[in-house]
């Protein structure tokens, strides 16, 4: 692509969801696909080669499955012509490269040949039992630890509004796959924002649920519980029907919360809520100044709120020092998983920093920041007595520059993160339920995100207030304009 396509790559332009062309979003292929208007054989070819031709741009993924998906695609068709009906039967999706594919390797952002996974993750199942068709697995940084999409293994994945832009990480590859028009929906993984920051930097609803409501087996928690899975998708209504068809518990998960009716919540009014604004990040010794535009874009969803109802105020949770018990969990994630590299000299020199603050903090630190949640779960919720709903921004800026980390030191990476994103990890810790929802766009065309954030029961009311809030913003009608989506847009 010419600097001058480039540019032009750079606007965007209204196309509402399948009008004059091929179902594009989740439900509307999977009700294309029940009704005989399209084949799954179509829709996979169609996901296959915008997919090569937005590699050398996007670079959205890390393998493809073409022979197995276009295999899959075939049987699937067989089946729907037989009468048979599953909820999303033949529809192609795609996974991040932190969950296992059977005959696939899980490399989650890292260097160097990893072995063949023998089973798919429970989440995988559960999405192949719903008739899903898994085309390939998306990039993601390096063990999921930063805000953007970038390393050795796989180059940068760029982002589909603004290809000098980062998508956001850890799941910048899920993120960028659907803002492009690669496939309809994908799943991602949030260690602290990683489905929430590259939803915001790429226009896209990013749903992380209860803890455990998708499960993490093999593993019986990730990253000591605070990492979970939820959907990256355009609308509210494909990412409750993705989570319908991917939730449920594995007999090893050890976080098991009550079934969640996405599809039913998304139907339903959600009632006049006390929505509580806040603009205040938790500690962390770090300066957070948040940028104008964002302020701007997340008092604009306020307003909105408010238009259709609710009432809307300032207020604060008191976060404490939330971050003590944030590091040793995440750094002894980050231990956990470097364990696994089959090569671990191919590591980032930030990685491997990492992993030794994990030894470090792995006995009685991390043993103290586990015990410690019920706490903060207290202190926090509190707010919860007086409000339904937390607004907040997603990230305190917009999109970073493709290399803006690169070559820093694990300290200054760290600082640079944090100054980014200060808002979405807390919620990580406390296990709770978080939606980004698009937000609109800085005055050069950068997407921004406001995140509404739940109690743990609050899955359902933040999904009601998320379809009201797409009713009235319509977000789903805008799209990048760009070659890379392969004609997507």
């Amino acid at each position: 692509m010419s600097i001058d396509e480039s540019r032009e790559s750079r606007e965007s332009r209204p196309a509402p969801p399948g009008a004059g062309g091929p179902p594009e979003g989740l439900a509307e292929q999977a009700a294309a696909l029940a009704d005989g208007q399209v084949t799954s054989a179509a829709l996979v070819r169609r996901c296959l080669d915008r997919i090569a031709a937005s590699a050398p741009t996007v670079n959205a993924f890390r393998l493809l499955r073409a022979d197995a998906a276009e295999a899959e695609a075939a049987d699937a068709d067989r089946r729907l012509a037989a009468g048979e009906r599953l909820p999303l039967l033949g529809v192609p999706v795609a996974v991040k490269d932190d969950m296992d594919v059977a005959g696939e390797p899980t490399a989650f952002g890292c260097a160097g040949e990893f072995p063949a996974k023998a089973a798919d993750a429970e989440v995988v199942r559960r999405l192949r039992a719903a008739g899903a068709i898994v085309v390939g697995k998306t990039n993601a940084c390096e063990l999921g630890q930063w805000p953007f999409t970038e390393g050795p293994a796989f180059g940068d994945t760029r982002n589909p509004w603004h290809l000098d832009h980062t998508p956001g990480g850890s799941s910048g590859g899920s993120a960028a796959a659907v803002a492009a028009g690669l496939v309809p929906a994908a799943l991602g993984t949030d260690g602290a924002g990683s489905v929430r920051i590259p939803a915001a930097w790429t226009h896209l609803v990013g749903v992380k649920p209860r803890r455990g409501t998708l499960s993490t087996w093999p593993d019986p928690e990730s990253f000591q519980g605070i990492t979970g899975i939820g959907p990256l998708t355009r609308t509210v209504e494909d990412a409750a029907l993705l989570l319908d068809a991917a939730s449920g518990s594995h007999p090893g998960d050890l976080h098991r919360p009550p079934p969640l009716a996405a599809r039913e919540a998304v139907r339903r009014d959600p009632g006049r809520l006390r929505v509580a604004l806040s603009w205040k990040p938790p500690f962390t010794a770090t300066a957070t100044p948040l940028h104008p535009d964002v302020r701007r874009a997340v008092t604009a969803v306020a307003r909105t709120l408010a238009g259709l109802g609710h009432s809307v105020e300032e207020a604060d949770p008191d976060y404490g020092l939330i971050g003590l018990a944030f590091v040793p969990r995440a750094t002894a994630g980050v231990r956990e998983w470097a364990a696994r590299v089959p090569d671990p000299a191919l590591l980032d020199r930030r990685t491997r920093g990492a992993a030794r603050m994990g030894r470090l903090l792995g006995g009685a630190a991390l043993r103290r920041a586990r015990a410690a949640e019920p706490r903060q779960r207290r202190r926090i919720g509190a707010l919860f007595g007086r409000y339904d709903v937390l607004l907040t921004p997603t990230t305190a800026t917009p999109p970073l520059r493709i290399g803006a980390l690169a070559g820093l030191d694990g300290r200054r990476t760290d600082q640079a993160m944090i100054a980014a994103c200060p808002y979405a990890w807390p919620w990580n810790v406390l296990g709770w339920p978080a939606v980004n929802v698009p937000a609109g766009f800085t005055a050069g065309g950068l997407p921004l995100g406001a995140q509404l954030l739940g109690p743990g029961d609050g899955d359902a009311r933040l999904l009601s207030l998320t379809a009201q809030l797409q009713d009235a913003l319509r977000w789903h009608e805008r799209r990048p304009a760009t070659e890379a989506a392969g004609g997507a847009a």
